[in-house]
């Protein structure tokens, strides 16, 4: 098993923890779950370049400088989760799809809605694969690993209205 670079950061929407190995990032956690316990000076270099090249491109995205990630990814899944993940991956800035869309966009039939649902779930890398930009059929907030409030914070961030937001309309 190879060496695990770890880095919480701090943003909006509360901690993160970046993990990277081999050079790649491998995961972004939500509330800095796990230990992030290594020593800067202890990474390996390409690691280490990662993890800086991540915490400074998630700062620009929040500040909503940025509108895409340039990072070397490596995420561990099925060949059916890689390619939701890949997907994921083309939802432009400031969009939202369905899980509909990205059945059909792999040429499944729509019923494989809720198994995209699952896989999108799954995925390691919230916010660099854009997972919340995935929504229900009918417009509303679904799950979000990362709770409700978070998808509806990182939406706004790329300009989307939120159901919510619609609400306060009608108030």
């Amino acid at each position: 098993m190879s060496p695990v670079a770890e880095v919480v950061v701090d943003t909006p929407i509360g901690p993160l923890l970046l993990v990277a190995s081999e050079g790649a990032l491998t995961h972004v956690w939500f509330d800095g779950l796990g230990r992030a316990s290594t020593d800067e000076a202890d990474l390996p270099r390409e690691d280490a370049e990662v993890l800086g090249a991540a915490t400074v491109q998630l700062a620009e995205y929040f500040a909503g400088e940025r509108r895409s990630f340039d990072l070397p990814l490596r995420a561990k899944g099925t060949a059916f989760q890689k390619a939701v993940w890949d997907q994921l991956s083309m939802i432009p800035w400031g969009t939202t799809t369905t899980y509909g869309a990205i059945a059909t966009a792999l040429g499944m039939p729509l019923s494989a809605s809720r198994a995209v649902g699952a896989a999108n779930g799954a995925n390691p890398i919230s916010i660099i694969v854009p997972c919340h930009r995935v929504i229900g059929a009918d417009g509303t907030l679904t799950g979000y690993g990362g709770g409700l409030p978070r998808k509806s914070a990182l939406l706004r961030i790329e300009g989307v209205p939120t159901e919510r937001d619609q609400l306060v309309l009608f108030d």
